[in-house]
């Protein structure tokens, strides 16, 4: 079970969701979210992510930066992938991705993509979001028909400590994402919800 905790914005909570057990970490590079981070903060928040296990993924996501933008600040933040974030982006923006060695991720919604399958552009990770992403709203898990893709996916969207357990257990997915289930207010993490976070979703 991969965990990751998104929408990071300081390196003290990227070493808190690491040490919790978290396998990878996200920072937000999308000028419209209440979660963006620039590029000295999204390195500082990769690089404690990388000190407390040299194995964690540091990802930035995006859901506006043009797919060469993206990999371009990837690079230069010390980001392991990218997650694109919607259905603007195609096959040929996550090969850009691949080709400059990071790990492309693609992320969408049943409202986007109803039948979603696990390496249909080319990703290598799959994210199944809500409707609103980064709304906290929660989307019912019966949509999915009991047809759940197959492969490296996340569940994500209106994922909390109180819930994520019944969420995997539900539908078994490869991971799972959080980012507004873990926080105090609108875009602040809180580090006490993302350890129980972390600790509910590897129980289950």
């Amino acid at each position: 079970m991969l965990v990751k905790i998104c929408g990071l914005s300081t390196p003290a909570h990227a070493r808190t969701a690491v040490e919790a057990g978290a396998g990878a970490v996200g920072v937000v590079m999308s000028p419209r979210s209440p979660r963006h981070v620039d590029a000295v903060r999204a390195r500082e928040v990769a690089d404690a992510a990388h000190a407390a296990d040299p194995d964690a993924l540091a990802v930035l996501v995006t859901a506006e930066l043009a797919a060469a933008d993206a990999v371009r600040e990837a690079l230069a933040v010390g980001a392991d992938a990218v997650q694109l974030h919607g259905p603007r982006y195609g096959a040929a923006d996550l090969a850009l991705v691949a080709a400059a060695g990071l790990a492309p991720w693609r992320a969408v919604s049943l409202a986007d993509d109803p039948a979603p399958v696990v390496g249909a552009h080319g990703e290598d990770v799959l994210l199944l979001d809500a409707p609103a992403p980064g709304s906290g709203a929660t989307w019912d898990l019966a949509l999915l028909g009991g047809r759940t893709p197959a492969g490296r996916w996340l569940l994500a969207g209106g994922l909390t400590p109180a819930n994520v357990a019944d969420a995997v257990r539900a539908v078994q997915p490869w991971g799972v994402d959080v980012s507004s289930g873990v926080e105090s207010s609108r875009g602040v993490k809180d580090e006490g919800l993302v350890r129980a976070f972390v600790e509910a979703a590897l129980g289950a």
